[in-house]
């Protein structure tokens, strides 16, 4: 069982990260992947307006589960998506986080049409991460936009190993990007390297263990 008072004391933990990396108005979007519906209940009660998850199937069974009295967060798709996929999103995700590619925008284009959401940017080369090259946002981001989608903002994951300080690279080759598009949202950092992503100007970090302790292995 996820205990909220807990849930709402970790959030207070790494709102007072963000502030000491000099960050302010960073939204916090509680990643509940891999934890039960209650991850869900927990997080709204504690104060988390937003959450995110990575997992179609887990995340249409979940919302069947979700307390009567919970308000309904905002809900973020951050994993990677398969176009086939969408058709059962429509209506229940509020922004699809991981538009890397023409093929997902024509099908949310087409499934959801006026979504919003954000192209996410690959800064490691791992294919497991997923995102576009650097070099082909501005045409994706034109192409989402010529197809009727609301394109908010930019993301990114940082590298696995390295620690924090290997995600600094791209994270200000995505803040760049950010700017030079005139897009509002900046979607880079989580719980081992929020610091360096604040410092590098996010606007919004992605936190589950932070929020929930570790989940169990898939």
């Amino acid at each position: 069982m996820i205990d909220a008072g807990l849930v709402r004391e970790r959030l207070a933990t790494v709102e007072a990260r963000i502030t000491a990396a000099g960050g302010t108005g960073v939204a916090v979007l509680a990643v509940t992947k891999g934890f039960g519906a209650e991850a869900i209940d927990a997080a709204v009660a504690a104060g988390c307006r937003q959450i995110g998850e990575n997992y179609a199937k887990e995340l249409l069974e979940k919302l069947r589960l979700v307390g009567a009295t919970t308000a309904r967060p905002e809900i973020h798709f951050i994993g990677r998506l398969q176009s086939n996929k969408v058709r059962s999103l429509s209506g229940v995700v509020d922004v699809y986080e991981s538009v890397d590619r023409t093929s997902l925008v024509d099908a949310i284009a087409r499934r959801d049409h006026g979504a919003r959401v954000l192209v996410q940017v690959d800064t490691t080369g791992d294919p497991g991460k997923g995102g576009c090259p650097a070099a082909d946002v501005e045409s994706l981001v034109g192409a989402a936009v010529e197809a009727g989608l609301r394109v908010e903002g930019l993301m990114t994951v940082g590298p696995t190993e390295g620690g924090p300080e290997a995600s600094r690279r791209g994270f200000r080759e995505v803040r760049r990007l950010t700017t030079e598009l005139g897009l509002g949202v900046c979607s880079m950092g989580m719980t081992d390297d929020l610091e360096v992503a604040v410092e590098e100007g996010s606007t919004q970090v992605r936190v589950g263990t932070a929020l929930f302790g570790w989940r169990d292995a898939r």
